[in-house]
């Protein structure tokens, strides 16, 4: 071999020797280049789920204070419908002061009795029975007699000649009826012509009625509610106790 072709075989081999260094080289610091480009990705990503951990851990507590919430209003709104059923169940049974239009009837002794001493005269409870009937038949809603109101359970009846209204004597004069209805005109002009109003000039007294009023009072019922041929239910079979 000619000094030349030395001198150039070895360039050659130093070249190549020299490639191969680098391309060693670069491989070798391949996977320290991916491994650290891996970690930042698997912070990152651990980052991301640990936010995400943390906004439904927020949800989760803002579903329970709504449903808190709800269920508080859930409870206030039974309370609330219970008080107000107790409420319409008292006003429907007479327990509570009621007020609206209505018409206002007054009986007393006629005319010609009122020089006379009237402590004698007294209301019949039939006739008076017509007349609450009669005022029903047309549209009453609710009835006080003298201030005192009438139930379902009210009871009239004479005793030892005294007529009576659930043990309240009706022998003092005036006797005012007090009537509350939806339509107190219709009312009016029914009691207006109806025969047992006619019928108390047998007993010497006059009945007057009031054109509809919109104002008429009706207190509530004073005395206790008594309710009989009921008893309180235990257990109920196929129910809870």
């Amino acid at each position: 071999m000619t000094r030349k072709n030395k001198i150039g075989f070895t360039a050659v081999t130093i070249i190549i020797g020299f490639m191969l260094a680098i391309q060693f080289e670069t491989i070798n610091e391949e996977p320290i280049i991916r491994d650290t480009r891996d970690t930042w990705e698997l912070r990152s990503d651990l980052l991301k789920e640990q936010q995400l951990q943390s906004n439904l851990i927020k949800e989760a507590r803002n579903l329970d204070e709504k449903l808190a919430s709800y269920e508080t209003e859930r409870l206030q709104s039974k309370e609330q419908i219970l008080r107000d059923t107790l409420q319409e169940l008292k006003k429907e049974v007479g327990l509570t002061s009621v007020e609206g239009k209505g018409i206002i009837i007054t009986i007393e002794p006629i005319a010609e009795e009122l020089s006379f001493d009237t402590n004698g005269t007294n209301i019949s409870s039939d006739m008076l029975k017509r007349l609450i009937n009669e005022l029903n038949m047309h549209g009453a809603v609710n009835i006080s007699l003298n201030g005192q109101r009438m139930i379902n359970t009210t009871v009239i009846r004479d005793i030892n000649g005294v007529t009576k209204v659930d043990g309240y004597p009706l022998n003092k004069f005036p006797i005012e009826i007090r009537v509350l209805s939806d339509q107190p005109g219709k009312l009016y002009d029914r009691m207006k012509v109806s025969q047992v109003v006619e019928d108390f000039f047998i007993d010497n007294l006059t009945v007057t009625i009031s054109t509809p009023q919109e104002d008429v009072r009706i207190p509530a019922y004073q005395d206790s509610v008594r309710i009989k041929n009921m008893e309180t239910v235990t257990k109920i079979e196929g129910g809870d106790s």
